[in-house]
């Protein structure tokens, strides 16, 4: 793919020895840095990242257990997996609620409240005697996500230079990443010795220490200048894109009017990146059960493949800085949608691993994909709007994603709703071709 683009736009080889070049040079020459570049991510590491460390840790602790609890309490296995599902419905209905909250309130405050509000939802799991109580602390916790996430994002958005906005928001999700790897292991431990409460208490400690984390965030410098969203071939445009005007106002109708083209292209491909994500955690040990492959195989596949996920996070927000965001937004969803559509033709053990490496170094290469195209695609001016609309987007797709793939299941195979995921990435994989910058842009850059 990194052959096909460089060679494209340059002379064609005439020998197969012209293939055979250092990776650097095939790629295009990175961005003259601006003074910010002294800026060291070292210096804000504990109060940018800890706090989603945490929240991730507490996510992880809780989330393999609120579907026992259901049943615990009660619950049949259709209510149970419908109480699992309320975290992501409480986030997907709260994007736009918690963009008015963080507008109105600041970063910090909402961040201070979204952990507080999660504190109260774990304890009220961890107290309830009833299936509904469950219910509504763990809507109470998807809901409290939202607004977190939100507001952790436009925070680093402000503190962080243009210069190191992929790297920071890469380490961002990576670093949420670690917390959900680790946090399953803390509850399980919890549960060995307390219970399955014990896993909420593991959740309410990590949101406490966020707390405390939070509370002594330092002041946000002042938001950097608005980013111009940027035409296909990568360069700022001095107008906006045809179909797209300036925006008029700030509120949600007007930014959705004046950032159509965006939500409509980039916006889909966003959708389709999250839909892959929610059902790969679906698909792995669905398929891995299809081929009669013991659960605790399927395990170790599962999480060796989040380990590869976890490994690139960091390299792959530095190609975004120096080359540009479509450097990473087309190999991330190329390969994921290759993954899928090569899982059902694995037969055994041995592919099965091979594949499901492949899908998570694709997911681990596409960290903050998602984060930065929005950033860079935001006005200063309804900033935090507009990421709520982006959040919302995402989370239509990661809710649709695993709701498509059961109902292709129904109608027709495993296979096919395998196959009509993968053929979703390639379509993300030619939107982000088409739509993404060959190259970083923003305000301060020509």
């Amino acid at each position: 793919m990194v052959i096909m683009g460089a060679v494209g736009e340059g002379a064609r080889p005439t020998c197969p020895g012209c293939l055979r070049v250092p990776l650097a040079r095939l790629l295009p020459p990175a961005e003259p840095m601006p003074a910010s570049s002294t800026f060291s991510l070292k210096r804000i590491a504990v109060p940018a990242f800890a706090p989603s460390l945490l929240y991730g840790v507490a996510d992880g602790a809780i989330l393999p257990i609120i579907a026992f609890t259901a049943l615990e309490l009660g619950a049949s296995p259709a209510l149970a997996g419908f109480v699992a599902a309320l975290t992501g419905l409480g986030s997907l209905l709260n994007n736009v609620p918690a963009a008015l909250l963080t507008a109105r309130f600041g970063e910090r405050r909402a961040m201070l409240g979204a952990a507080l509000a999660a504190l109260v939802a774990f304890g009220l799991c961890m107290a309830a005697r009833h299936v509904a109580w469950l219910a509504i602390g763990v809507l109470m916790a998807g809901m409290a996500g939202a607004v977190f996430s939100l507001a952790r994002q436009t925070w680093l958005i402000a503190a962080v230079p243009f210069s190191m906005r992929a790297r920071a928001l890469s380490t961002l999700a990576g670093s949420m990443r670690i917390g959900m790897f680790v946090g399953p292991f803390l509850g399980a431990a919890a549960i060995q010795g307390l219970g399955l409460r014990g896993a909420y208490g593991v959740a309410m400690l990590a949101m406490l220490g966020l707390m405390l984390i939070v509370w002594r965030l330092p002041d946000l410098p002042e938001p950097d200048a608005v980013n111009p969203v940027t035409d296909g071939a990568g360069a700022a445009p001095t107008a906006p894109p045809q179909g797209q005007a300036s925006v008029p106002g700030t509120g949600f109708i007007s930014l959705l009017q004046a950032h159509r083209t965006t939500f409509m292209t980039l916006g889909i491909g966003i959708l389709l990146v999250s839909a892959m994500r929610a059902s790969r955690q679906v698909v792995l040990p669905l398929w891995g059960d299809a081929l009669g492959i013991a659960p605790a195989a399927t395990s170790l596949v599962f999480g060796l493949s989040a380990l590869i996920d976890m490994a690139v996070f960091y390299p792959s927000g530095k190609v975004m800085d120096r080359y540009g965001r479509i450097w990473v937004g087309v190999p991330c969803t190329l390969l994921m949608g290759l993954a899928f559509l090569a899982l059902p033709f694995t037969t055994g053990f041995a592919s099965f691993l091979a594949v499901a490496l492949l899908l998570g170094f694709g997911n681990g290469i596409g960290s903050g994909i998602v984060m930065t195209l929005g950033a860079d695609a935001s006005p200063k001016d309804g900033r935090v709007a507009f990421l709520g609309i982006w959040r919302m987007l995402a989370d239509l797709g990661a809710s649709g994603g695993p709701i498509l793939l059961s109902t292709i299941t129904a109608a027709a195979s495993l296979a096919a709703g395998i196959t009509s995921i993968g053929v979703g990435g390639l379509v993300a994989a030619a939107i982000f071709w088409r739509w993404i910058p060959r190259r970083p842009v923003s305000s301060g850059l020509p």
